[in-house]
């Protein structure tokens, strides 16, 4: 019976793991607003390899509408400027010696719609995420009920509560992204 009640919490962590993938990505959404996260997910290619921006350079904030990154190794300025163009922020690098600057542009009503979508994709990997995590639960109770270590009330039960979960999750996910579409659409 131990693992069971161990289980639905495992579940719930797991899911909860998923929503904060997704509020990672909503944070590197842009609104008008510099933000270092924005830059989270650029990954340069350098050294042979992908690497994120974050361990080639250091971005700071010097003015509200203003991006800084700071490149560590000379020889990865163009790597990462490259990096940058490709990531499809709506972002032109200007670059002076090993500082490459990234100006924020107001976004026009286009951009706002197209950065939604992007929001609206995030949330439905997120969604697809506690969803597979919900059928690995439903699973591990089918199992234990075969193998008789619950009975067929108790796997109706945890059915029940992983359900309850799983809808909560994606309630979670819903608000965080309908709060995020308010944020990018305010002007």
């Amino acid at each position: 019976m131990a693992t069971a009640t161990y289980d639905l919490n495992e579940i719930k962590r797991r899911m909860q793991g998923a929503m904060a993938v997704f509020k990672q990505e909503l944070s590197g959404l842009r609104t008008g607003r510099a933000s270092p996260h924005l830059l989270d997910h650029v990954q340069a290619e350098v050294y042979g390899t992908h690497m994120p921006l974050n361990q080639l350079a250091t971005v700071s904030v010097p003015e509200p509408r203003l991006l800084s990154v700071a490149v560590w190794d000379k020889s990865q300025v163009h790597a990462i400027e490259k990096a940058i163009s490709a990531a499809n922020l709506g972002l032109t690098p200007a670059t002076e010696g090993q500082t490459i600057r990234l100006r924020i542009p107001e976004l026009n009503e286009d951009r706002r719609k197209e950065l939604v979508k992007v929001a609206h994709k995030y949330a439905e990997t997120a969604k697809i995420a506690v969803r597979h995590v919900r059928r690995d639960g439903m699973d591990a109770l089918k199992k234990m009920e075969k193998d008789h270590q619950i009975s067929e009330d108790d796997h109706k039960r945890m059915d029940g509560e992983v359900q309850k979960a799983t809808d909560q999750a994606i309630i979670d996910i819903d608000q965080l992204l309908s709060a995020k579409q308010k944020e990018i659409m305010t002007v």
